[in-house]
């Protein structure tokens, strides 16, 4: 998709654009011949808005006012993207950046689309909407191509399916006589990995209580909301505790009151019958707190950095990383080849730098540096987003092993297959309050996405959403 979109230059070969052999030195000559690709780490600028980051390289179209303003609107009403143009990006949530993303490569005239893992970060009624607009997007002349490892969505949306498995074309399909076993097959050599946590290990020991925790936060119009209101729950040892929840509706915020990154405005949160409700960062990851963050690019790596000083990362004053209050270089970087080693991260060394490992890697990494410290409390935040299906269930493996040897588990994914098969107990957060509970052993993925929008609350029991207001 790099070299499609002229990010990377290929050793050989050819592209045809509208029967025209095509040479792309940078992405401005792929935009210049209707090609647009949305990453799957967004390319947004944080500090800007939604208008500004649209706008931003593409000045000469529309401007940059009330010109560019309405062909936004215009673009955002036509495809039912939604997209609010004074909005800041970095108050969006995940679907909202997709969505602004999409409207970005439709805004520079794209008649060709690249979208690289466009579903990973939306629930089944978004994912409808999402398939929705593509079909618009076909309908009036539109291509677009569509990087997926959801085998069902791929054979629901696409008209023709390709089979990369490394780097070389295995096979093509048709939808309408493929199945997903036939497709894994293809994809993987053997059937797909399943999330499926089949014997319990739940002991009746907390590990992580939350009472009545509240969070308060100005909003871009400088209104104060809470962003938590009175969210309580425990998580025992060797329990995965999932909360399903549309982006933004509080699950980002409730791990940074865990994590220490944000001071809660009432409420307890005990470790291990510790009170760290006010503790710094530091102390709870030395109390056995392990993190996996939602955007690994973000807040998990330092891309530039070598694979053995992000090791490091987030545990500076525990072994093997430090000894006597100094960093140990060489202990950090033999763990590092341990690591590399026991959770299959494929690299040439622990030299090379993490932004030139596959995602997959980076969160294999991530993985097994949390793991490394053997923590109380594992806040795992998306872990499998945009990893293969390999990655995949090596990240699913390494959490249940963990869980049956007593691990507590915060578990938010806006993955509904994973949040069902790897949880001992669910609950759904619906505008910072935890509104319903879930049995993941008899609830469908369409109840949880439901119940994930507000329309249903209570106790949500196979089949039947009663009881609750859905506030």
């Amino acid at each position: 998709m790099k070299i499609l979109y002229g990010m990377q230059k290929p050793d050989e070969g050819t592209i045809t654009v509208d029967g025209e052999q095509a040479v792309f030195h940078s992405p401005a000559d792929a935009i210049a011949r209707g090609i647009g690709m949305v990453h799957q780490h967004f390319m947004l600028a944080d500090n800007l808005t939604v208008l500004e980051n649209v706008v931003l390289g593409g000045e000469k179209l529309y401007g940059i006012g009330a010109k560019a303003r309405k062909k936004i609107k215009e673009i955002s009403d036509a495809y039912g993207l939604g997209v609010r143009p004074d909005a800041m990006v970095e108050d969006l949530g995940v679907a909202d950046r997709q969505r602004v993303e999409i409207l970005k490569v439709l805004y520079r005239g794209a008649r060709t689309l690249i979208l690289d893992e466009p579903t990973a970060v939306l629930v089944p009624q978004e994912v409808e909407a999402l398939f929705d607009n593509l079909r618009e997007l076909k309908a009036e002349g539109l291509t677009v191509i569509f990087i997926s490892h959801k085998l069902g969505e791929v054979l629901s949306v696409a008209d023709d399916i390709t089979v990369i498995r490394r780097g070389t074309t295995v096979g093509t399909a048709d939808p309408k006589n493929t199945t997903t076993k036939q497709l894994a097959e293809l994809m993987v050599g053997s059937e797909l990995p399943s999330p499926e946590t089949r014997e319990s290990t739940v002991t009746d020991v907390p590990m992580l209580k939350v009472d009545e925790l509240r969070l308060a936060a100005t909003d871009p119009d400088g209104v104060v909301r809470e962003v938590l209101s009175g969210v309580s729950f425990t998580i025992h040892k060797g329990e995965v505790l999932g909360i399903a929840g549309v982006e933004g509706n509080g699950q980002a915020e409730l791990v940074e009151a865990i994590m220490g990154m944000r001071d809660p405005d009432g409420g307890v949160i005990t470790l291990d019958a510790t009170d760290i409700s006010h503790a710094p960062t530091r102390k709870r990851r030395e109390g056995g707190i392990g993190y996996i963050p939602e955007d690994r690019h973000r807040h998990g790596l330092l891309l530039e950095a070598p694979l053995w000083e992000n090791r490091v990362l987030g545990h500076v004053t525990e072994r093997p990383n430090s000894k006597g209050g100094l960093l140990d270089n060489k202990a950090a970087r033999a763990d590092t080849e341990r690591i590399v080693r026991e959770y299959d991260v494929r690299t040439p060394g622990i030299e090379v730098t993490a932004a030139s490992l596959s995602g997959g890697n980076q969160q294999k990494l991530i993985v097994g540096r949390e793991m490394s410290h053997n923590p109380k409390l594992l806040i795992a935040a998306h872990p499998t987003r945009g990893v293969d299906v390999g990655a995949q269930a090596q990240i699913w493996d390494q959490i249940r092993t963990a869980r049956r040897e007593g691990l507590a588990v915060l578990l938010i994914s806006a993955d509904l297959d994973e949040l069902i098969g790897l949880s001992d107990t669910l609950r759904v957060m619906y505008r910072g309050r935890l509104v319903a509970d879930a049995d993941p052993a008899t609830i469908t993925p369409e109840e949880l996405g439901s119940a994930m929008t507000g329309a249903a609350a209570g106790h949500l029991e196979h089949h039947d959403s009663t009881g609750g207001e859905d506030r």
